[in-house]
């Protein structure tokens, strides 16, 4: 059996030394993007050596991404969105898709890496409801404490908190699993928190537990240092306790693949193994108020 990948500390947003593979550049690379440099390069060929198909995989995430926030600004009403570990800014971005539905929604990113911040800024200028904020998941109180974030939202009304394909780049030791039951402390009644993560299907699927063993290791010894993949248990415990809404009308809680969550339609083609090695889910913090909202089948 292939053994997990060491875990390491996790690391220290490279900024702009460009010598150095950056998380969000990475990404950037695999969805088509140009900012980036030659180590981010190098860093995501090697990843592709042992899953060619990656770059599906951020695609496939960002496509999720936009579901889940069309669901929290559309049906669900939701008017403030907290995007933490926001990265780069691409197409379709978090306060784009929910200003489609909901032209009022406010929506703050927050992200570590001072590049990411720096081009999120110039972004947004001519924004008045988006705004970019320095700093980090893992800050003391939470962001969700910080002024600098605060000052933007109704700290009495529901907030989204979306952790998109961050968590797996947080090392054990830090235990992120603890840090995401404090926000879901302070998160008010009535907020919702969305989560994406790379699986290890551990006993669920053991060729595929075989892959995301491999998969770990292209991320974090031969790539960017950091990419670990958890069970569903361990990615569960992420949500604080809170209860997942169903991903699909007339299917039960949980977390599953991407593409499974609110899906479109059927998709035509077959997934490739580099796919299904991702969870996501969506859960609803309780207000004695209001029910979270179902989803329903999407026309068209």
């Amino acid at each position: 059996m292939t053994t997990p990948a060491p875990r390491t500390r996790a690391r220290v947003p490279v900024g702009v030394d460009t010598t150095r593979p950056s998380i969000a550049r990475v990404y950037d690379y695999s969805l088509g993007g140009k900012d980036n440099y030659d180590a981010d390069r190098a860093a995501y060929e090697q990843i592709l050596q042992v899953a060619p198909r990656q770059g599906d995989v951020s695609r496939m995430n960002r496509r999720w991404l936009h579901r889940v926030v069309r669901y929290l600004a559309g049906p669900a009403a939701v008017d403030q969105f907290l995007d933490i570990g926001a990265g780069l800014p691409t197409v379709a971005n978090t306060h784009e898709v929910a200003q489609q539905d909901r032209p009022e929604a406010r929506v703050v990113y927050v992200d570590n890496d001072p590049v990411c911040n720096a081009h999120g800024r110039v972004l947004l200028e001519q924004n008045d409801h988006t705004f970019f904020v320095a700093g980090d998941l893992l800050e003391d109180g939470t962001l969700l404490s910080n002024r600098s974030v605060m000052q933007y939202f109704d700290h009495d009304r529901p907030i989204a908190v979306i952790v998109c394909g961050l968590l797996h780049h947080i090392e054990d030791e830090l235990n992120p699993a603890a840090v995401m039951r404090e926000y879901v402390d302070q998160m008010p009644p009535g907020s919702y928190l969305a989560i994406s993560h790379f699986w290890d299907p551990a006993d669920e699927d053991p060729e595929l537990h075989t892959r995301a063993r491999q998969a770990e290791r292209a991320f974090v010894e031969m790539g960017l240092g950091s990419g670990w993949f958890r069970t569903r248990e361990q990615i569960r415990e992420f949500f604080g306790g809170l209860a997942l809404i169903p991903p699909a009308p007339l299917e039960p809680p949980g977390l599953v693949e991407l593409d499974d969550w609110w899906p479109m339609g059927p998709w035509p083609l077959t997934r490739c193994w580099e796919q299904r090695l991702m969870l996501g889910g969506v859960a609803y913090k309780p207000d004695p108020a209001h029910e979270p909202v179902p989803l329903r089948a999407r026309r068209g």
